[in-house]
């Protein structure tokens, strides 16, 4: 499937190919494998089209079975093929005006076109004078309208169905749309329509190589190639099997981006597959460039074809594609949140709703309006993308078509099968975990919050792969510890038990009870002791090393930074902010999470990457924006309890000339940046020496804190409980989907 792309034939437009003359004969067809085509394949009900029998889509077979009529009485043969095509129509008739079912593109235009061709042929057809008459009226109406701000996007849509408009179309406007391959719009039809009424050479030259590749029919659109790979590496990603095709992801990503530095025409002349190309490349660590990508510019969209037909799926592409700004790309936000209110609006469009055609796209819509990427989880995107993902998946431009790609039932069986192991796997490691608890007595600790199943949802929603299992529990089981820590320095433990805790961690090994002033203090450091042994064993067989030490000097960070706070609160000290950030990005608590994780999935780690500054920035970054994230979130409660933080201390130290709305907006905005900031740290290869899969965890944890703080103070929400459920417990279903 990598290799070959396969389109479904068009019978439209083999029809419009199939009526091209010969330029050496005007009375005899250019191509009569095509007029040998059309005789040979019409239904069994007298149609043409994709046998698909979508009750919704009469008015697309009504088409191109008249333009398969056309072509057969054109040249005057068929003549029992007409018959059973024409009884078709006169069955049928009733579609045509029928507003329930769906339009191809320029149907409006198209058809009656098509009609006054057959009065051309003294063609009757079976339709009442009175739908024709409508028809061509509509025709006149929609031919002669302005097209409004959108007058290039008008033109262009003009343009693509010339066929429909013949002796009437401004050929020479028509051909401004020509492409470098001779075809208008990568289209047969409008192409061959253009060739019929100019006989420009190079039309013929693209046609002809159509039939070359092709055979004696061709599709509705080619090239698509790079667009279906592009949408193949894409459903493989979003449904979470990528990993299992890494080899062929990487050629189509290497190729795409040869032709992404050539300015390759098939990328750079339609929305969606420059939208697509860039997200795919971006989010791969590629060197794609603001400076061009110019579709991207203010009104290109709008006045593009897409933007013209309001093409939910264009949209949609470049949507995703925006939310990959980095902090110095101001054009690309301005955009973002145009193209976000353009996909509002369709979804509370009657017409798009009502379109039950794509309701896979009515759903993608919906999910990326309400889960940004920077706020999606993996495995909840993947769990929703499989819901979503329609194996049926007919696209209609002037006809409808198919490819192999787009809409594949065996990605789906793949998806569903491989996120089951995943949970079944994930399920006893859960299992483990809950055991674990109650092994180091950690339920014992009644001030603590028990929050297993969260720690553990949060590895498992992003680290899935049965071969991280390491990382999970590592990332899960010092998850359940910060938090133990956080609550005994916040509300459990004295000062004198908070120090003591330190230095027993700096000691490292201690024998008898003897040096715990409480039994809370000896709990604690019997768990963090037995999992960070733990993790220096493991990492033997990852690293060839042992990184116990640098995992306790990643917690005595944290204890002490938890410990100036704590000291903080009882002296009633007011810090600078600047004084706070520097403790609260390491006592918010990340370090014994993520660092420890880094030496499990994959990559070796040097002890001089381990602890160089790029991955010390990146810990930092993701650390203040976690912080940030909190604070913003908590600073109704935390201030009723009496508690500073980031929020507050600016407030305090503006000396009253910040508002709490405009401190709010103000902390927003940081988070903004240093999301922006982190997401570059993390894509960006150039100079950077940390692996991809160990930036990866910075980012997935981005994602996890901006899940958690969505709507209010992580921990808190209830709406947790079943996503962790959906993610841990809840196999999926093949026969339900």
């Amino acid at each position: 499937m990598f290799d070959k792309i396969e389109l479904s034939v068009s019978s439209y437009d083999t029809a419009w190919v199939a009526m091209v003359p010969s330029p050496d004969c005007p009375e005899t067809p250019c191509f009569p494998e095509c007029t040998k085509w059309i005789l040979e394949n019409q239904l069994g009900d007298g149609s043409w089209s994709l046998p698909h029998g979508n009750p919704l889509l009469v008015k697309d077979a009504l088409s191109s079975t008249l333009a398969c009529i056309l072509a057969l009485k054109r040249w005057g043969i068929g003549e029992e093929q007409i018959n059973k095509g024409l009884r078709f129509i006169e069955l049928n008739s009733a579609s045509v005006t029928d507003n329930e079912q769906h339009k191809p593109i320029g149907f409006d235009i198209i058809f009656p076109g098509m009609i006054e061709y057959a009065k051309d042929l003294d063609l009757n057809l079976p339709l009442k004078p009175t739908d024709i008459n409508s028809m061509l009226h509509r025709r006149a109406l929609e031919l002669t309208s302005g097209g409004g701000k959108n007058l290039e996007g008008r033109r262009a849509y003009l343009a693509y169905v010339s066929e429909g408009i013949g002796k009437l179309q401004d050929w020479e406007m028509a051909m401004k749309y020509q492409r470098k391959n001779g075809s208008l719009f990568n289209s047969p039809s409008t192409t061959a329509a253009a060739f019929i009424h100019i006989q420009d050479a190079e039309c013929l030259h693209y046609i002809r190589s159509l039939l070359q590749k092709f055979g004696n029919a061709v599709p509705t659109i080619y090239p698509l190639d790079i667009y279906a790979r592009l949408s193949m590496v894409d459903a493989l990603e979003r449904l979470g099997i990528d990993r299992h095709f890494r080899k062929e992801r990487k050629f189509v990503l290497d190729e795409t981006y040869r032709f992404w530095l050539q300015g390759e025409e098939e990328i750079f002349s339609d929305n969606a597959t420059c939208a697509l190309a860039f997200r795919i490349l971006r989010l791969n660590g590629y060197d794609v460039s603001l400076d061009t990508l110019n579709q991207f510019s203010e009104d290109h969209f709008s006045n593009s074809l897409g933007g013209y037909l309001k093409d939910s799926g264009a949209a949609l592409e470049l949507y995703r594609a925006l939310q990959l700004s980095y902090p110095d790309e101001s054009l690309l936000e301005k955009q973002n949140s145009r193209t976000s209110y353009f996909l509002k609006q369709g979804l509370s469009n009657v017409s798009l709703c009502g379109d039950r055609l794509r309701k896979n796209i009515i759903g993608e819509v919906h999910d990326a309006l309400n889960f940004p990427d920077h706020a999606n989880l993996q495995r909840l995107a993947i769990r929703r993308r499989i819901k979503h993902y329609a194996t049926d998946d007919t696209r209609i431009l002037k006809t409808s078509y198919r490819c192999s790609t787009i809409g594949n039932q065996d990605f789906l069986k793949l998806a569903v099968e491989d996120f089951n192991i995943c949970q079944s796997i994930q399920r006893e490691e859960f299992k483990h975990i809950e055991r674990w608890v109650v092994e180091r007595r950690l339920d014992k600790l009644k001030f603590a919050r028990q929050k297993e199943a969260y720690c553990y949802f949060s590895a498992a929603a992003t680290l899935f792969a049965p071969e991280l299992s390491d990382a999970r529990m590592s990332w899960a089981k010092n998850g359940v510890l910060t938090t133990v820590v956080d609550d005994f320095f916040d509300v459990g433990g004295s000062e004198e038990e908070l120090v003591n805790l330190i230095e027993l961690i700096e000691r490292w090994d201690v024998n008898g009870s003897a040096d715990f002033c409480s039994e809370e203090v000896e709990i604690i450091y019997s768990a963090i002791h037995s999992t960070i042994s733990e993790i220096g064993e493991k990492s033997f067989g990852w690293q060839g090393r042992d990184v116990k030490s640098h995992v306790i000097k990643i917690w005595l960070d944290l204890l002490k930074s938890t410990l100036t706070e704590a000291q903080w609160s009882s002296n009633k000290s007011v810090p600078t902010l600047d004084e706070y950030m520097t403790t609260a990005h390491v006592s918010f608590a990340l370090g014994p999470i993520v660092l420890p994780a880094l030496y499990f999935v994959g990559p070796k780690l040097s002890e001089e990457v381990a602890g160089h500054p790029e991955l010390l920035n990146l810990y930092k970054v993701t650390s203040t924006c976690g912080r940030l994230l909190n604070d913003w979130r908590s600073f109704k409660r935390e201030s009723e309890e009496g508690k500073l933080n980031a929020i507050s201390l600016y407030m305090i130290h503006s000396g009253g000339a910040s508002t709490e709305e405009e401190t709010i907006e103000h902390f927003k905005g940081l988070i903004d940046s240093q999301r922006r900031q982190l997401l570059q740290l993390v894509l960006q290869e150039k100079d950077s020496i940390i692996p991809r899969p160990c930036k990866d965890l910075f980012w997935n944890m981005i994602k996890l804190l901006h899940t958690f703080y969505m709507k209010d103070d992580g921990f808190t929400s209830n709406e947790m409980r079943n996503v962790v459920k959906a993610i841990i417990n809840e196999p999926i279903s093949l026969d339900e989907l």
